[in-house]
């Protein structure tokens, strides 16, 4: 099985989630899968110094710093398509939000870059799964708004509003859990929307892999 996993960078408030990035890679290889890393080639929308949440004056690019991740092992996203994996993850981190889309400045009227939506929109017509952890609902809600999918942020009412407003349907969920879209092949997470600590995030991005890796062996 070949799972894709999207990344925003490095750092939860300007990149991808580490915990939830690292989380996802653990748990996939503990399944066996083998891993996609790829993020979009393109600057940050901003840097910030993770110490004090002030924002610096540099520009970093997204896929190099998403490298840290990935430990060097990763793809431009241009180089991926549907045709490449099995099924696509996207853990969260502000950095989704920023990087991938102008959803913090438009909220449900957000675009999203086209080089995650054009992977994500593959995905979806030809039926492969979609992982979503953390802030990544609204990314998935935004580039599939026919979709009328079952998505869940946990418990933000603003964020679900947007959601929904995106033509989508958003279900409460606690961060031990996964909502599974049986019909649409997408599964989300609430993650560090809802958890405090590492270990809380933990058990539901497991879940989430694992009815991912599910869908995919359908």
């Amino acid at each position: 099985m070949k799972v894709g996993v999207l990344l925003a960078g490095c750092g939860v408030f300007d990149g991808a989630e580490i915990h939830e990035a690292t989380l996802t890679l653990y748990f996939l290889d503990k399944e066996g899968a083998e891993i996609v890393c790829m993020a979009p080639n393109i600057p940050q929308k901003e840097v910030i110094n993770h110490l004090n949440g002030e924002k610096m004056n540099e520009t970093r690019n997204v896929l190099v710093e998403a490298a840290r991740i990935a430990r060097g092992n990763i793809k431009d996203i241009n180089e991926v398509s549907a045709d490449d994996i099995d099924a696509l993850i996207m853990p969260g981190g502000y950095g989704v939000a920023k990087n991938f889309s102008n959803f913090l400045e438009k909220g449900a009227e957000a675009d999203v870059i086209p080089e995650v939506k054009r992977l994500l929109v593959e995905m979806f017509q030809k039926g492969k799964p979609i992982g979503a952890v953390c802030i990544s609902p609204v990314i998935v809600a935004s580039a599939l708004r026919e979709a009328k999918a079952k998505l869940t942020i946990g418990s933000d009412e603003q964020v679900a509003k947007a959601i929904e407003a995106m033509g989508q349907q958003h279900l409460v969920c606690p961060v031990s859990e996964a909502l599974v879209d049986e019909e649409h092949k997408i599964v989300s997470t609430p993650a560090y929307m809802e958890g405090k600590t590492i270990k809380d995030v933990a058990e539901g991005i497991e879940k989430l892999v694992k009815e991912v890796l599910r869908l995919a062996g359908k």
